[in-house]
């Protein structure tokens, strides 16, 4: 694909309309508004080109399934609550923490080992362990529970230097954005008093 210079840096028109749509995913996320959703599959079936092109084939493979996980979601939020009412934002107790650390070691476990076998990734531990912390955490947002912003905060710190490693650097430049964001998110969802559930 080709290549240009973009703010000192050098990306592809893709990675570029990538990266603003989902500027505006985790702007709209932290405003709890329903049409970042949309955004979130643009985005997504985007970012799912440029990294294989950069061999990231669990975070490929991970845009596949924030498309799937994005429609579930919108819905969510506007009808996931009681009585088919739009969901509000609330806090995991003590046994959906422990159920979300074990989905992500358990998906990073067997992600890591797929990639690492059945792919020509340099990185397959990595992107596993990132992969897991992902799907955990769009999980987490979908239900809109507060704790998804402290996922994605690790796991946005943790991508900063992957895609950097890769190559990505207006890639890194947005998940360094995201840890911003996310913290914004965090402050602004912790306002209203949650329920745990």
């Amino acid at each position: 694909m080709a290549v240009f210079g973009f703010a000192g840096l050098v990306t592809t028109p893709l990675e570029l309309i990538s990266f603003l749509l989902a500027i505006i995913t985790v702007a709209l996320n932290i405003r709890q508004n329903h049409w970042a959703w949309l955004f979130s599959i643009l985005s997504s079936a985007l970012y799912g080109v440029v990294f294989v092109e950069a061999r990231l084939y669990g975070d490929a493979g991970l845009q596949c399934v924030f498309v799937a996980v994005s429609v579930w979601g919108w819905y969510q939020w506007l009808r996931g609550g009681e009585e088919h009412l739009p969901l509000k934002a609330s806090a995991l107790s003590r046994r959906g923490v422990l159920w979300s650390g074990l989905a992500w070691l358990a998906g990073f476990a067997v992600l890591s080992v797929f990639l690492r076998h059945f792919t020509d990734t340099d990185v397959p531990h990595m992107d596993g362990f990132l992969t897991a912390g992902s799907l955990v955490g769009q999980f987490l947002l979908s239900r809109k529970k507060i704790e998804n912003w402290l996922v994605w905060i690790a796991v946005d710190v943790l991508y900063v230097g992957l895609y950097l490693y890769k190559h990505l650097t207006l890639t890194a430049i947005l998940y360094g954005l995201f840890v911003l964001l996310a913290i914004a998110g965090w402050r602004a969802w912790r306002q209203a008093p949650p329920t745990a559930s």
